[in-house]
C-alpha cells in the first residue's frame, strides 16, 4: 500500500510522527482557548481588571490569531511551511513565558497579542502539512476525524487542568504548561519535518494584499468583540467604526487581488468547486456554535446558580459526542454519503437541538436543555470535519497554505459573528426589570432575552441547511484503506 504523500510521488517518511506533530499545534491552541478562560478570574483578581478589561485576555488573542491566517498560510506556499511552523512553534512558547511572568494586565495581554501571531502561523501550516501528507479521499477523511477526538479531548481536558494548576499552582501555571510542548515539539519538527523552499517557485508574498486583508480581519474581529460587549454594543461608535474601516479595507483587498500577478489568494480559487460555499457554512455553523455556547454557559451558572466546576461537568455529554461522533463516526458519514448529504444532515440537526433549548427559563433545569445540548451537538460533530474535508477537496500542490489559511480565518470569525448577533438579538430582546424588581424577575428578563437568540439561532441553522443544498458533492472516493492512516 502506498504512503501518504506530499501531493507528489515520494512517499514522506515518519507520517505517523509528522501527523503527531501537526496535532500537538493544534493542541496547543485548543488547550490555550479552555485552561485561559478558566483562569480568568484569578487573573482578573491579582490585577484588579474589570471584567471588560479582563475580556481582552483572550479577546487579544482572538484577533491576532485570525488576522494573521490569511497571511500565514500563503507565506507558507511561498517560503515552506517548516519554516513558518517552527518559527511560530517559537514565538508561541516565548509569548506563552513572558505571559506567565507579566507584572500587569497590559503587559499580558501584549503577550496574548504575540501569541496569537504564533498561534496563526502554527495552525495554518499544521493544516496546510495535513492536507498534504495525505491524499484526498477516505484516508484524509479518516485522520481528519482523529484530529476533532484529540481536540474534543484537549478542550475538554484544558478545562479540567486549568482549574486543576490555578487552584494549586496559581494562573501564572495555565501560562507555562504550553511552554515543554512548544520546545519538544520545535526540536522534533527541526529533525524531521520535510523541509525544502515553497512550492511557489519565484514567487514573492503579496505585500499590498497581505496587509489589507490582515488589517480589515483584526479591524473586524476587534468591531464584533466590542459589538458582543454588554458595556459597548452594535450601536456604539467603537463597533461601527472599526466594522466600516474593515469593510474598506476589504474591499481594498478584493480590487488588490484582482489585478495582482502573484495574489495572496488568487480569486479563481474561492470560485473553484465547493470552496466558497464549504467556507460560507463554516463562518454560519461556528457562529450558531459560538453564540449559543456563551449564552449556555452563561444560563447555567448566573440563571440556574450551577459553579464553574459544575457547569463544565454538564457540558460533558455533548463533549463525549464531539469526542466519539465527530472523532470516528463523521469521516465513516462522509466516505459513505459524500460531504453534501452530511452537512445537510448536520445543519438540519443544529438547528432542531437549538430550537429545543427554547423552554429554557429562570425555574429551569438542566434535564430541560439536555435534549437539545445533545440533538444539536450531535449536528455540529458531523458537520465541523465534514465542511473542512469540503473546503480543501481539490486543492492543488502549492495551495495548501491557502486552502488552509482561508478556511481556518472562516471559522475564527465565525464565533466573534455569532457572539456579536446572538448576544445583540438578546439584548435588544431583554425587557429591563425595574429597579425594584425581585432576582428572579431581573433573571426572568434575562431569559426572555436568551429565547429570542435562540430562535434567531436556530434561524441561523435554517440558513446552513440552505447554504449546504448548493454544496457541490463529487461521488465519495472509495478504495482499500491506506496502511499509514493513524489508528482509531
Amino acid at each position: 500500500m502506498e504512503s501518504p504523500t506530499s501531493g507528489a510521488a515520494s512517499p514522506v517518511p515518519h507520517v505517523r510522527l509528522i501527523f503527531a506533530l501537526v496535532i500537538a499545534a493544534f493542541f496547543m491552541d485548543i488547550i490555550d482557548a479552555s485552561i485561559v478562560q478558566v483562569a480568568l478570574p484569578s487573573i482578573q483578581t491579582e490585577f484588579r481588571a474589570s471584567l471588560a478589561d479582563s475580556q481582552w485576555i483572550y479577546g487579544a488573542y482572538a484577533i491576532t490569531l485570525a488576522g494573521f491566517l490569511m497571511l500565514m498560510g500563503r507565506a507558507g506556499d511561498v517560503y515552506g511551511q517548516k519554516k513558518i511552523f517552527i518559527a511560530g512553534l517559537v514565538v508561541f512558547t516565548i509569548a506563552s513565558f513572558s505571559g506567565g511572568l507579566a507584572p500587569s494586565l497590559l503587559s499580558l495581554v501584549i503577550s496574548r497579542l504575540v501569541q496569537g501571531i504564533g498561534a496563526a502561523m502554527t495552525t495554518v501550516t499544521a493544516f496546510a502539512i495535513f492536507i498534504g501528507l495525505y491524499p484526498e479521499g477516505p484516508q484524509r477523511n479518516r485522520a481528519m476525524g482523529f484530529i476533532v477526538a484529540v481536540l474534543s479531548g484537549g478542550f475538554a481536558a484544558g478545562a479540567t487542568a486549568g482549574g486543576v494548576l490555578t487552584t494549586f499552582l496559581g494562573w501564572r501555571s495555565v501560562m507555562f504548561v504550553n511552554v515543554p510542548i512548544g520546545i519538544v515539539t520545535a526540536l522534533l519538527c527541526t529533525k524531521y519535518l520535510p523541509g525544502g523552499g515553497g512550492w511557489l517557485k519565484n514567487q514573492h508574498l503579496d505585500i499590498p494584499g497581505a496587509l489589507t486583508v490582515t488589517a480589515g480581519t483584526i479591524l473586524m474581529v476587534y468591531g464584533l468583540t466590542n459589538a458582543a460587549s454588554p458595556t459597548l454594543g452594535l450601536a456604539s461608535a467603537w463597533t461601527i467604526a472599526p466594522l466600516l474601516i474593515a469593510a474598506a479595507f476589504l474591499v481594498s483587498f478584493l480590487a488588490i487581488e484582482s489585478r495582482s500577478e502573484a495574489p495572496l489568494m488568487p480569486l479563481g480559487f474561492i470560485r473553484r468547486g465547493s470552496v466558497l460555499t464549504a467556507n460560507a457554512l463554516a463562518l454560519v455553523l461556528t457562529s450558531i456554535v459560538g453564540g449559543i455556547s456563551f449564552m449556555m454557559t452563561i444560563y447555567f451558572q448566573d440563571i440556574l446558580g450551577y459553579s464553574p466546576l459544575e457547569a463544565g461537568l454538564l457540558v460533558l455529554p455533548p463533549a463525549l459526542i464531539f469526542f466519539f461522533v465527530g472523532g470516528w463516526g463523521a469521516a465513516r458519514i462522509v466516505n459513505k454519503y459524500g460531504a453534501r448529504k452530511t452537512l445537510t444532515l448536520s445543519s438540519a440537526l443544529v438547528a432542531v437541538g437549538v430550537l429545543l433549548l427554547f423552554p429554557i427559563s429562570a425555574t429551569g433545569s438542566y434535564i430541560v436543555t439536555l435534549p437539545g445540548l445533545l440533538i444539536w451537538a450531535m449536528g455540529a460533530s458531523i458537520g465541523m470535519p465534514a465542511v473542512n474535508i469540503a473546503a480543501v477537496a481539490g486543492t492543488k500542490h502549492g495551495e495548501e497554505g491557502l486552502a488552509s489559511g482561508v478556511i481556518n480565518t472562516s471559522f475564527r470569525v465565525g464565533f466573534p459573528v455569532g457572539l456579536a448577533i446572538l448576544l445583540t438579538v438578546a439584548g435588544a430582546f431583554d425587557p429591563p426589570p425595574a429597579a425594584s424588581a425581585s432576582a428572579l424577575a431581573k433573571a426572568a428578563a434575562v431569559v426572555a432575552g436568551f429565547q429570542v437568540a435562540i430562535f434567531a439561532g436556530a434561524l441561523l441553522g435554517v440558513l446552513a441547511f440552505m447554504i449546504a443544498l448548493l454544496l457541490k458533492d463529487g461521488k465519495p472516493q472509495r478504495g482499500p484503506p491506506e496502511g499509514n492512516a493513524p489508528p482509531a
